[in-house]
């Protein structure tokens, strides 16, 4: 029996999923427990390569069972497309092995419509979203103003509830944007394709979760996008609109008594970031270039070009810190290769002073990176399988970071396949 979160130290897009589908070979359940379908997991296996933005990345592995926990913003026409599209690749998805909680809130047409049209309101001053519809969609949450997807499961009741929230919703709409009203025969329509094909994964996960507690299964927690994302300790307001730190996962998977073993926090070798907001680390003009094809950065749910920039210490530092984390995942370390000299951000200089903690998120502006630069390896090392086998200036790097951050590196990932991997 094991309790394991995987979540993302920095800005997102840190390798979370390929961390997942390798460790759930030790897991009997992964549980998705936060966030949407407006970021991507990216895995490579057997099947081929895969962005999942809301099937949880277990979704691969024979025998384990996939819970996409009441803390989702549940799009039911987008998880269809996910789930039609693995299905094609061979991969088989049913009840058995995909369950939906019933207290999980469904993401409609309309959050997705309010969401553009609120960054088109915002021009230059955008928040940078991915207009998926989550920042509405978390709103209304809020506001008790969701469709619960166990309601999927009551026609009448279900009816009855979506008239009062379009009434609501259409005051918005037309009202504040001058946006076009939604009409109850539109919203069936849609209840009807999307939600009727997502039914039957629908079911009181909760229950499932306490069964498999009490029969002593091990359940792995995974998180979407990082610590600086997250809702109350991230950079707000460029944050997404949920709980991505670890604390999260009993609440949002529906496993509120759970008291999690070990959390694994994701870190990139060097800062990545898609989005608006404050960016200390970022590179502009060439060396961004480089490190972008290098990584090969763009976002998996936009195709936006990912802003680029050396390991940001400070805020990794942070990162573990608020996630909790007992241990950390390098990944792409085999990008770096090309790099005589490697960069490190170990500190920041603020109003002429050196400091170590991460800022206040209006001083972040503020905030300049003092570098520090390390030997580079400058050969491939996606091959190498053993610490032993690393070059020694890789081994260096790794631990010069670990050192810094003050959380064990117990595993490094050498490229994107599911075997490229070293475990401390």
């Amino acid at each position: 029996m094991s309790y394991c979160a995987i979540v993302g130290i920095n800005w997102g897009d840190e390798g979370k999923g390929r961390m997942v589908d390798l460790l759930t070979e030790d897991y009997d359940i992964v549980v998705r427990y936060q966030g949407g379908g407006n970021a991507g997991h990216t895995v490579i296996n057997e099947y081929g390569k895969f962005a999942l933005h809301l099937l949880p990345s277990g979704i691969f592995r024979p025998g384990v069972v996939n819970v996409l926990g009441n803390g989702v913003a549940l799009d039911p026409e987008n998880l269809w497309l996910e789930i039609e599209d693995i299905v094609s690749k061979g991969v088989p998805i049913t009840p058995e092995n995909l369950k939906i909680s019933d207290r999980a809130s469904i993401l409609l047409p309309w959050h997705r419509d309010l969401d553009a049209l609120e960054e088109a309101r915002l021009k230059d001053k955008k928040y940078g979203s991915t207009k998926q519809g989550i920042a509405p969609f978390y709103s209304d949450k809020y506001q008790k103003k969701t469709i619960m997807a166990g309601e999927l499961l009551y026609p009448e009741y279900l009816e009855n509830h979506l008239k009062d929230l379009m009434e609501w919703k259409n005051l918005t709409l037309t009202g504040v944007y001058g946006a076009q009203a939604y009409t109850l025969e539109q919203l069936k329509a849609w209840i009807a394709e999307f939600g009727g094909k997502i039914k039957p994964f629908i079911c009181d996960t909760g229950a499932f979760l306490r069964k498999a507690q009490a029969g002593d299964k091990s359940i792995l927690f995974e998180a979407q996008l990082g610590a600086l994302r997250d809702l109350d300790y991230g950079i707000y307001p460029y944050t997404t609109s949920s709980n991505s730190i670890a604390a999260y996962a009993p609440v949002g998977s529906g496993l509120p008594s759970v008291v999690l073993d070990e959390v694994i926090g994701v870190v990139k070798a060097y800062s990545t970031c898609v989005g608006e907001g404050p960016f200390t680390c970022e590179w502009l003009g060439p060396d961004a270039d480089a490190l972008r094809e290098a990584g090969f950065e763009y976002g998996a749910k936009t195709g936006r070009p990912r802003r680029v920039g050396p390991l940001d210490l400070v805020a990794t530092r942070y990162g573990v810190q608020v996630q909790g984390a007992t241990g950390i995942a390098l990944t792409k370390l085999d990008v770096l290769s090309y790099m005589e000299k490697i960069p490190v951000c170990t500190q920041y200089l603020m109003h002429g002073m050196i400091t170590d903690e991460f800022p206040f998120p209006a001083a972040l502006p503020q905030a300049e990176p003092v570098v520090k630069y390390l030997d580079g390896w400058n050969c491939d090392i996606s091959g190498v399988r053993t610490w032993e086998d690393l070059p020694k200036a890789a081994q260096n790097y790794v631990e010069f970071i670990e050192q810094r951050i003050g959380c064990p590196i117990t595993y490094v990932s050498v490229g994107p396949e599911r075997d490229a991997y070293i475990k401390r």
